[in-house]
């Protein structure tokens, strides 16, 4: 019986691993709290210098989230010192509230369109930063600690095209 049972786990863990997937990593925010001045950044090589990707930026976020959309600034920094910076908005909740994204009870997470198709045409390191750019309404000052985002990541597959 105990056989049996371990062959189904391993049957099941192998089947669950995902060979799309390149590179992936999250940074947890302070006490749920992302400040303005925080900004996140990843560091990624060893790319294939010939596959097309996908890049996604994902976000855990949690009902104290006041807002629903997120606005991100995004630099990608490339080996050669080329530099790409980005502003991005999201919709994080539908308009009757709904939050967006996978996950059960108070906790959602959403994978993000950052990049298709992308190609990484050099080989080195490559750093992505990521910060968040939210104001409300009226205001020329940001949002100094935004609330409700517990976790920021990213994460690299590979394009069937």
């Amino acid at each position: 019986m105990f056989r049996l049972l371990l062959s189904c786990l391993v049957i099941v863990l192998l089947s669950s691993c995902n060979d799309s997937i390149v590179k992936t990593d999250f940074r947890a925010t302070t006490n749920g709290s992302w400040n303005k001045d925080n900004i996140v950044e990843f560091s990624f090589s060893e790319m294939d210098t010939l596959q097309k990707h996908h890049m996604f930026i994902n976000v855990r976020n949690d009902n104290t989230f006041p807002f629903s959309n997120l606005f991100l600034i995004a630099q990608l920094d490339y080996p050669n010192g080329e530099t790409v910076t980005d502003t991005l908005e999201f919709m994080m909740a539908r308009p009757d509230g709904t939050w967006l994204g996978k996950g059960y009870g108070s906790m959602k997470e959403n994978k993000l369109w950052y990049k298709e198709n992308i190609v990484f045409p050099s080989s080195g390191v490559y750093t992505l930063r990521l910060s968040h750019a939210m104001r409300k309404n009226g205001n020329v000052d940001g949002v100094i600690n935004l609330e409700g985002i517990t976790d920021v990541g990213y994460e690299i597959v590979k394009s069937n095209e």
